[in-house]
């Protein structure tokens, strides 16, 4: 959960204007947090709360949980389409792909405790909103590969089996996206070349400056590739220290009593 929001943060105020770069400071006065911070604490709390109900009741809790980050943080830089799906009294997918459905999903892969767990809770959770054949792909793939990562999986396994879901993937280098990629908000644009970060990283904060060194959707690349570089290589206790600084009271009480519940799980 907090390699996505420490990706999110260290990426917001680079998503319009892209550094394009790896050194810079991970964290300034200019970061704040986005909707992928908060989606990916809705996500955790619906897990904790209806994760093993039936597909029903952790839909509607789902459902609830977002819309309760949508109504009390309007200004966080939904897309258009999502933000209308928040309003609604009785919301429906909409056939979306975009990057918004990997963003947050990281706890999924923490939650699971099997691969077919993974599966089945991605499909549920990506599917409330986000209903495309693409969009549920890389909901997976990012939920798969942090649950892969977590339970000692090599980088080698888990780039075998990402090929599965992108098989473009290992075809361009950070240095290469470096120059030619630019902003996608789908998940086909997104997904891969935020894994392709992490493929590359040497440890979580160099993963973190690889998302940035690409371009593009800087907040989601960071939150996607800091989730997985989470799960493979740890976080350092600072960065989640920093982070939590750019939580407003609310945020960080929902963070700590999430955290707090994730670790008395057992």
């Amino acid at each position: 959960m907090w390699g996505a929001i420490v990706g999110d943060i260290v990426g917001s105020r680079f998503e319009n204007v892209n550094c394009r770069q790896k050194d810079f400071s991970l964290f300034s006065t200019w970061c704040r947090f986005t909707d992928d911070t908060l989606m990916t604490l809705a996500v955790a709390e619906a897990l904790l709360k209806a994760g093993r109900s039936d597909e029903g009741t952790l839909k509607a809790e789902t459902i609830r949980c977002m819309q309760a980050m949508g109504d009390k943080y309007p200004h966080a830089g939904w897309g258009a389409s999502f933000a209308q799906w928040l309003r609604e009294k009785d919301p429906k997918p909409y056939q979306s792909l975009g990057n918004g459905a990997a963003m947050r999903v990281s706890p999924i892969g923490e939650y699971a405790r099997s691969e077919e767990e993974v599966k089945r809770l991605s499909r549920i959770i990506t599917g409330v909103s986000h209903d495309h054949p693409e969009g549920l792909k890389g909901a997976e793939c990012v939920a798969m590969y942090v649950y892969l990562a977590k339970n000692g999986a090599s980088k080698e396994e888990i780039f075998s089996r990402a090929k599965g879901y992108y098989p473009e993937l290992g075809s361009y280098s950070c240095e290469q996206l470096s120059k030619t990629y630019r902003f996608d908000a789908g998940c086909p644009g997104s997904v891969p070349q935020a894994l392709t970060c992490f493929f590359e990283g040497k440890d979580f904060e160099d993963t973190i400056r690889n998302a940035i060194y690409i371009g593009g959707d800087s907040d989601t690349i960071a939150a996607i590739a800091g989730g997985v570089a989470e799960a493979f290589f740890g976080i350092p206790q600072a960065d989640i220290l920093i982070a939590k600084r750019y939580l407003d009271d609310e945020l960080l009480k929902a963070a700590e009593r999430i955290e707090q519940a994730w670790n008395g799980r057992g």
